[in-house]
């Protein structure tokens, strides 16, 4: 069963985001003085006292966008209110009742839905007796918070589970694995996330910059949950304009590191940038499993075929020689499906365990092909044996007779070839070394 979603919905600026942060006890929607950041619906799984509940944050209701993306926003707002079985209704208690509070309580009232008035930035309980005139919304008295200060915070949970009393508030199943999309701007990441989910759940729009936030989309395929994570795209740090540019990128780098398999869209009809090696090699750097999906392959129609235009990708990003290919077009959804296969095959390959004989005998081969020419003479590197100590990166540690003499090329060597010799061909492998002599 489905756990119960509670939607928060206010107008622009009255701490929406900061209230989600503050339940969830933990930064997850941008927070910035400027109206209209949050544009997408965000949502986080919140646990209290062992019951658990799905946390939607929303678009101020009634924003006017700078992108021209009011309407995506609403219509994003509405699909949170049609899916709620709980509505916080958040007002700023220092500005008292504005128009558009009236007008969102008078939606709230045609929906007929469950509310709970949230009076916010009560940072001082001198502001309390203020909150008495938002009764007249219609939703009676409206709990005095601090999303910024975390007061009142534990009453609000509260207040949300009474509400919730009668809904299945049971922990929910572990994701099996989360995947992060992400790529340059305009890629087209959140119309592969809708295409995944079979729904219109991030805005898409040919405006660069719509995502902001990384937005955790849950997901049920053949009956086990998978998280999506769309992401900001990526452009220049010398062309961020302002600290939501900034936040987004933080975020979307984070994401990679959190994922468990990333989708790296690129954009068929463009060259590969700078962006993307710098996105390549944080991917690298971070021996994250990794899809490379050419998106917008229907547009590509001055590209060469698709066997050369995977020489061109293990050129341009050879860090990722590793990475299996893939040929979307995400507006019709096509290949979208294998995709999502592809991430659940990747992700059993860099999660699975190699046998401690099977890891030595491929060591054992991999010694009789390459004759190492040693910094000295005398010594030359001994792979005395090695076992697995980590999955996801498959982490291998070599016991040997001396670490210095295992250079970056001949871990690289090494690496090929026992992609080559294990199942693991397409994920990261991280190569640790130890003195066989070392008492650590």
């Amino acid at each position: 069963m489905a756990l119960p979603i509670v939607a928060i919905i206010g107008r622009p600026n009255v701490g929406k985001s900061s209230l989600l942060n503050a339940l969830a006890g933990e930064m997850i929607s941008i927070v910035e003085p400027t109206a209209g950041v949050t544009r997408d619906r965000v949502s986080t799984i919140i646990e209290w006292n062992g019951s658990y509940f799905e946390l939607i944050d929303t678009g101020g209701y009634g924003i006017v966008d700078i992108d021209q993306l009011s309407s995506h926003i609403e219509q994003q707002i509405h699909k949170a209110i049609e899916s709620a079985n709980l509505i916080l209704f958040v007002v700023d208690i220092r500005d008292g009742i504005v128009p558009l509070d009236k007008t969102i309580a008078q939606l709230l009232r045609k929906q007929n839905l469950n509310v709970i008035g949230v009076a916010n930035k009560a940072d001082v309980v001198g502001l309390f007796p203020s909150a008495g005139e938002f009764s007249r919304l219609g939703f009676g008295e409206f709990l005095c918070v601090s999303a910024a200060n975390n007061i009142n915070k534990s009453d609000l949970l509260d207040r949300i589970f009474e509400k919730l009393k009668n809904f299945d508030s049971t922990k929910p199943p572990e994701p099996i694995m989360k995947i992060a999309i992400v790529g340059k701007r305009n890629a087209g990441k959140s119309t592969m996330v809708n295409a995944m989910v079979g729904d219109e759940r991030v805005i898409v729009s040919e405006i660069p910059g719509t995502t902001r936030d990384a937005v955790d989309v849950r997901f049920e395929k053949d009956g086990r949950t998978i998280v999506v994570i769309d992401t900001a795209g990526v452009r220049k740090k010398s062309k961020l304009s302002g600290s939501i540019e900034f936040y987004s990128l933080v975020r979307a780098m984070r994401s990679i590191s959190r994922a468990d398999v990333v989708l790296f869209l690129i954009d068929a009809t463009e060259p590969i940038s700078q962006v993307d090696k710098k996105l390549a090699k944080f991917i690298t750097e971070e021996y994250k499993s990794c899809i490379l999906v050419i998106n917008k392959w229907d547009l590509a129609k001055d590209r060469a075929v698709g066997r050369d235009y995977e020489e061109y990708l293990t050129k341009m990003l050879p860090g990722l020689r590793y990475a299996p290919m893939a040929f979307t077009t995400a507006t019709q959804a096509r290949n979208v499906e294998r995709v999502l296969n592809l991430s659940i095959e990747i992700f059993k390959q860099t999660t699975m365990s190699i046998p401690t004989p099977k890891l030595n005998d491929a060591l054992e081969s991999i010694k009789t092909l390459r004759t190492v020419s040693a910094k000295h003479k005398a010594a030359l590197p001994n792979i005395y044996y090695a076992t697995q100590v980590a999955a996801n990166p498959v982490t291998i540690l070599m016991f040997v007779n001396n670490t210095e003499l295992f250079d970056d090329n001949y871990r690289r060597f090494i690496v090929g070839k026992l992609r080559e010799l294990l199942p693991t061909s397409e994920v990261p492998i991280r190569l640790l070394t130890r003195s066989h002599r070392s008492t650590e």
